[in-house]
């Protein structure tokens, strides 16, 4: 994995985190126990902070940053899909941010809220618990994220935030 201080911050990984060695933290980064950080993602706290939970994954190719005044804050539980763009925002425990979605400054995703892939939830956006973020702009739709999808998603990355270290092995 590649990890860089900046200046005087630098990341902090509990040492049941998995996180893949093509992966790139930078600054002030946190990340939580058997939280995951698979390839090509970036997580870059040059000018705040970004925390990342217990047991929350940041999938393949996401990219995490914050600003000079908004930390990226993901809690616990937490699923961050493929390709996903977050900045300056807060997701909430149990939240799911589907691939290729865009979250900016100042939205907040509340518990067990699901942002549907591809969705664009611009500048000050809530979701409420349990709602659907869905579209471009992102429209909200009341009670309506699958808890199944969720918890899935988060049973699966769990499962391989534990087994990849045991199991992986670069063979070139």
């Amino acid at each position: 994995m590649a990890l860089y201080a900046l200046g005087d911050k630098q990341p902090t990984i509990h040492p049941l985190a998995f996180v893949h060695p093509d992966a790139v933290l930078i600054g002030d980064v946190t990340v939580g126990e058997y939280a995951s950080i698979w390839p090509t993602a970036v997580l870059r706290a040059d000018s705040n902070r970004i925390v990342v939970g217990d047991r929350t994954s940041i999938q393949d190719g996401a990219v995490i940053h914050c600003t000079a005044e908004l930390p990226t804050l993901i809690g616990s539980d937490c699923t961050v899909g493929h390709n996903a763009h977050l900045e300056g925002c807060t997701v909430k425990d149990g939240a799911l941010v589907g691939s290729g979605s865009l979250v900016l400054h100042n939205v907040i995703i509340e518990s067990h809220a699901l942002v549907a892939a591809g969705a664009v939830c611009t500048g000050g956006l809530h979701v409420p618990e349990h709602a659907l973020a869905v579209g471009v702009p992102a429209r909200i739709k009341e009670g309506a994220a699958d808890q199944s999808t969720i918890e899935y998603s988060k049973a699966t990355y769990l499962e391989n935030a534990k087994k990849y270290p045991g199991l992986m092995r670069r063979i070139d």
